[in-house]
């Protein structure tokens, strides 16, 4: 190709891969992705790193966040999807959440009562767990216009939220790793994209394993608006090679695409023909407007995160593996040690 495109992407991007290579075919435009966490992305921002074109978070308050020196242009939504909870369909019908609104308060009730633990990514690391946690803090709190600093200290607030994130039983620093890692193990529930739900559900059913029912909490439901913008390094080809891209990714059959992997292009409801990928015997609502909560300023957002990392969550297990082999004799020895 006659450009290449370096893109830092959110892991759940992995399932656009194949129209990325139709794209970079097309196009004779090279499309190289690195995959990391959204909290990671808006890091690198921060940093005010030279290493990528453009940035791909699963949320535009990742690059709000991180682009402090305002690098970032063209920015735009690609799709977007729900946060959702995804339950083994007998233990949803057990929990009554089968054919029925489900609220947060009646998650923490499942989870207080001892019937329901589930995996979540971390909310420091990842954006589908940051946004559940908002989504919880949001609902706990009353469905407030906006979550203050002042709501935080909260005693009620703090034991509810430690109760509910009790019932978190695996974590991860990625939500497509940690779909994989609930396909590979046997757990109950997960927290996750709906777009992950799908894709989870149709392995799920490949394999002849029981599926997961999808919750939408209905007064903490926050939303993944995956946009895709452009890093000025002062590169007038290489923008034209973004923008490129960017047009086709908006471009309705590509839409249609990408609405075919479980991705919604809209707030309101799914088109005809991709009516079957969401399915409605796994509680997926495909005609349900979304109305999601409203996310915190910056530096509330970060004391939410704060509270979370040093009070709210379950300890982390940490496990060192330390060599002591004989390459390590004598220098390496004596630096393991005072690291």
């Amino acid at each position: 190709g006659r450009q290449t495109l370096r893109i830092l992407s959110g892991s759940e991007n992995r399932e656009l891969e194949e129209i990325l290579d139709d794209f970079a075919r097309e196009e004779k435009i090279n499309i190289s992705i690195e995959y990391q966490a959204s909290l990671d992305i808006m890091r690198a921002l921060e940093s005010g790193t030279t290493d990528y074109d453009a940035v791909w978070p699963a949320s535009s308050m990742w690059i709000s966040a991180g682009d402090t020196s305002h690098r970032v242009k063209h920015s735009q939504s690609i799709s977007i999807t729900p946060v959702v909870f995804g339950i083994r369909q007998s233990l949803a019908q057990e929990l009554g959440f089968v054919g029925r609104e489900v609220s947060v308060s009646d998650i923490l009730s499942a989870v207080a009562d001892g019937k329901l633990e589930f995996c979540m990514t971390s909310a420091t690391q990842s954006n589908s767990g940051c946004c559940a946690y908002i989504g919880f803090l949001y609902a706990l709190l009353g469905n407030p216009d906006m979550i203050s600093s002042q709501d935080l200290t909260d005693p009620e607030l703090i034991d509810e939220m430690t109760s509910l994130l009790s019932g978190v039983d695996r974590s991860s620093g990625s939500s497509d790793w940690l779909k994989d890692m609930f396909l590979a193990g046997d757990y109950d529930a997960m927290v996750n994209y709906e777009c992950l739900m799908i894709s989870a559900n149709q392995e799920l059913e490949a394999r002849g394993d029981e599926p997961l029912y999808v919750v939408y909490p209905y007064d903490g439901l926050s939303i993944a608006d995956s946009p895709l913008g452009y890093i000025d390094n002062g590169d007038s080809e290489k923008e034209d090679a973004f923008l490129t891209l960017q047009d086709y990714l908006l471009s309705d059959a590509v839409q249609d695409e990408i609405q075919k992997t479980g991705r919604r292009t809209g707030y309101e409801g799914i088109s005809e023909e991709n009516r079957q990928v969401f399915n409605e015997d796994w509680g997926l609502q495909p005609d349900r407007v979304l109305s999601p909560i409203r996310m915190p300023s910056t530096e509330v957002l970060f004391q939410c995160l704060n509270l979370y990392q040093t009070q709210l969550k379950k300890p982390s297990l940490t496990v060192y593996c330390l060599d002591y082999s004989g390459s390590m004799s004598g220098t390496g020895e004596s630096q393991m040690r005072s690291a």
